[in-house]
């Protein structure tokens, strides 16, 4: 279950609320503080421990599953999906860019150039 003690919001802060909690449960997923298949609070639990609407926690837990973050299985709650989605998204992102820069006969010095100049490598033409 999600704590308070780690997982926070800052009603002052910029950023709504609903992007503060959805931000915090991924940060929370990657750091490994709540693994693969942990349950989480229902929405009117995690409102209450941490003193926000239940809309709001509704709304962070609609697009965080809708990013496959995490999963609603009916009655039985909301759990922390199974697999990492971005990990998926980069590597189809990935197997698709492969394949474009071999179509144009581009090795992976050629590949990284690009890639480091979208990134503003210092090495690259576009830094």
């Amino acid at each position: 279950m999600l704590r308070r003690v780690w997982l926070q919001v800052d009603p002052g802060a910029d950023t709504p609320l609903f992007e503060q909690l959805r931000a915090g449960v991924i940060a929370a997923v990657r750091g490994g503080k709540l693994m693969p298949g942990s349950r989480l609070p229902t929405v009117r639990e995690l409102a209450v421990q941490l003193g926000l609407a239940a809309n709001t926690v509704a709304r962070a837990y609609r697009e965080l599953e809708s990013a496959g973050v995490i999963e609603t299985q009916g009655r039985r709650g909301t759990f922390v999906a199974r697999s990492d989605p971005t990990d998926a998204a980069m590597a189809t992102a990935a197997r698709t860019y492969a394949r474009k820069v071999r179509s144009l006969g581009l090795g992976r010095a050629e590949a990284r150039r690009y890639i480091d100049a979208e990134f503003g490598h210092p090495n690259s033409s576009r830094a």
